[in-house]
C-alpha cells in the first residue's frame, strides 16, 4: 500500500495505553495509542524516534505489531503497520475467562424484578 493508500483506511479515535520497543533492542517504553486503523496508529509518548525506524507495538487483545515510524511532530508520531490489523479487537473488553482477575470481569447481573422495602 502507499501512503496514500493508507490515510484512507477508517480510524478509531480511543485512548489505550500499549508497549513499543525499537527493533533490535528489548526496552519497553509505555506509549498512549490515540488512534488506529488497520493500517496504523498514532501514538503519544516521550521516547524519542526517528522518521524511518522499525518498531515493536504490543496492542491490547492483538498482542505485538510490527511497523515502521511515518512521521513525527512534537511527541506523537505515526506508525505504519506491516501487516494490517483489526482495530476492533483492540477496543474488545479486557477478557472474560477463568484467569481473568475478578475486579476486571463484568459484574454478574443481578435479579431484575421489583426493588421491596425492608
Amino acid at each position: 500500500m502507499t501512503d496514500i493508500d493508507h490515510r484512507q483506511l477508517g480510524r478509531d479515535s480511543l485512548f489505550l495505553m500499549a508497549e513499543v520497543r525499537l527493533s533490535g533492542s528489548e526496552a519497553e517504553h509505555r506509549i498512549k495509542v490515540r488512534n488506529l486503523s488497520a493500517g496504523g496508529m498514532m501514538a503519544e509518548g516521550e521516547m524519542k524516534v526517528l522518521r524511518g525506524t522499525p518498531v515493536q507495538v504490543n496492542l491490547r487483545n492483538i498482542g505485538w505489531v510490527e511497523g515502521v515510524v511515518a512521521w513525527i511532530q512534537d511527541n506523537r508520531f505515526g506508525i505504519a503497520f506491516v501487516e494490517e490489523v483489526d482495530p476492533k479487537l483492540a477496543r474488545a473488553p479486557v477478557g472474560n475467562g477463568p484467569s481473568t482477575p475478578r475486579f476486571v470481569k463484568v459484574p454478574i447481573a443481578t435479579q431484575t424484578g421489583p426493588l421491596r422495602k425492608i
